[in-house]
């Protein structure tokens, strides 16, 4: 990683630090976070949280989101990348999402996708969810940006 671009992160980090202490509603500051993450990683071509049906059932809703449109505004536990995070707990990459078995199609322009799982006191409360337009361009980096921003997040849940 470029000294520039650790500057870069830190900087994010800083900026997603100073989101959370404003004084707004919680989805406020996930939408101020999408926002800083599509504007400062050229890479990203849609920035968005999923949380968990509030009736409870097996469901993610689509909360925040910066980007095009999507129809997948609610997706079933288990289906789909955002849904088998939703089981599992752990981040998934997806360098070309064509070659998942589990992608549901938001466009055909995205190539690759990397969700986070936002966890509270070992309790699954949401997920960011990132695509690409771009194979191949999610990175190590970026993966431990986008888990710190999430660990970050968990006291907003």
């Amino acid at each position: 990683m470029s000294a520039v671009q650790l500057i870069s992160y830190d900087q994010i980090i800083s900026d997603t630090e100073n989101i959370l202490k404003r004084d707004v509603t919680r989805d406020e500051k996930l939408f101020a976070i999408c926002e800083l993450l599509a504007d400062e990683i050229p890479s990203f071509s849609w920035v968005g949280f999923y949380l968990p049906d509030s009736e409870g059932e097996q469901e993610l809703v689509l909360g925040p989101f910066v980007g095009p449109s999507t129809n997948h505004t609610r997706i079933p536990y288990g289906r789909g990348i955002c849904g088998q995070v939703a089981l599992s707990h752990e981040t998934f990459v997806a360098q070309d999402v064509h070659s998942e078995e589990n992608y549901l199609a938001c466009s055909t322009d995205v190539q690759s996708e990397i969700v986070v799982p936002i966890m509270k006191e070992g309790e699954f409360a949401g997920q960011l969810d990132i695509d690409s337009n771009t194979k191949n361009s999610i990175t190590k980096e970026q993966r431990e940006l986008l888990e710190e921003i999430c660990d970050l997040l968990s006291e907003e849940f």
